[in-house]
């Protein structure tokens, strides 16, 4: 919902404007009324949140196609998959990401660089400059996107579930944080170097929580004393770390038309014939076979570099061969 609005800004001037944001459990709301200037960023974080998911999915059966209204993924958010451990693992690094950034470009009052880091290094570079404040950025998602989880209650499986994700989300952006310098001295000779930790790109972010989706642990709900604890289904699984996501149901197979459940199936889709991955026509077309047409394109060609200082192109027509499943 956040992500769809043009603007936040207009709409929370009014002192009840955060009670109109439909979606927000009180808590959310509470926080929306403490720190509205923080709000731009939190949409910010769910555009970012749906522009990666369907960057990492444009090739699988379920493409993170998004629906009208309030679910923008339909059902597959409600459910208990690994494509909703993605989403909630995503959705809390984005805003994690957004919050800290703004924080970074001073538009948030309550934030700004992280000052803590200082001194000189155990590699002797001096630590300065503005340091992204990760520690304020992950305590806000904290607090934003895990009040709904932790409402339902830690007996809730699904909560549990979703609060591991949420984590895992947040995990990825820290434990990837790089560290940038700037060399000081004559004639730039680096005599001193002072350095700062920054965030990695959102999109490294995304495909670490890739690589942690393939590799998602199936878990059950176990009573351990007085504990609800998720434990990996088989014997067989790897236990499961902090940085891993988690799911409890297995995934439909996204083949067929489901709008119900937000699912629009796979008929329609380009596949690539030759690929034995996700995307190649047979595990993308579900076995259901493909068409093969041929479809004129035009692309620049034949271009020179002309002294100085301009290119000139060609414009070359050919045929493409495009299948498509059935």
């Amino acid at each position: 919902y956040l992500a769809k609005q043009s603007s936040l800004r207009g709409a929370l001037q009014d002192p009840g404007g955060c009670k109109g944001l439909t979606g927000l459990v009180e808590e959310q709301v509470l926080i929306c009324q403490r720190q509205v200037e923080a709000m731009d960023a939190v949409k910010h974080a769910a555009e970012l949140a749906i522009e990666e998911f369907q960057h990492q999915f444009h090739a699988r059966r379920w493409n993170c196609s998004t629906l009208q209204g309030l679910q923008v993924f339909g059902k597959v958010t409600i459910q208990g998959t690994r494509e909703a451990a993605f989403i909630h693992a995503i959705a809390a690094a984005g805003i994690a990401f957004a919050v800290t950034w703004a924080c970074s470009r001073g538009e948030l009052e309550k934030c700004g660089c992280d000052r803590r880091i200082r001194g000189v290094s155990l590699e002797g570079f001096q630590w300065s400059g503005c340091s992204d404040n990760l520690s304020y950025g992950i305590a806000f998602s904290q607090a934003f996107v895990d009040n709904p989880e932790r409402s339902r209650g830690i007996s809730s499986s699904r909560a549990l579930m979703n609060l591991h994700n949420n984590e895992a989300g947040r995990k990825a952006i820290l434990s990837h944080m790089k560290v940038e310098c700037k060399c000081h001295g004559v004639s730039g000779s680096c005599e001193v170097r002072t350095c700062w930790k920054v965030m990695p790109p959102f999109r490294e972010v995304g495909n670490v929580l890739k690589e942690k989706f393939e590799g998602a642990t199936e878990v059950h709900p176990k009573w351990v004393s007085s504990r609800k604890l998720l434990v990996p289904k088989s014997s067989r699984f790897k236990p499961y770390t902090v940085h891993d996501l988690v799911y409890l149901l297995a995934s439909p197979d996204f083949c067929d038309w489901d709008p119900q459940h937000g699912i629009f199936g796979t008929s329609g889709r380009q596949c690539n014939r030759t690929s034995p991955a996700m995307d190649g026509c047979e595990l993308l077309c579900c076995g259901r076979g493909f068409h093969s047409t041929h479809t004129e394109v035009v692309e620049r060609c034949g271009c020179k570099f002309r002294w100085c200082c301009s290119v000139t192109c060609k414009q070359c027509q050919h045929l493409v061969e495009v299948h498509s499943c059935r």
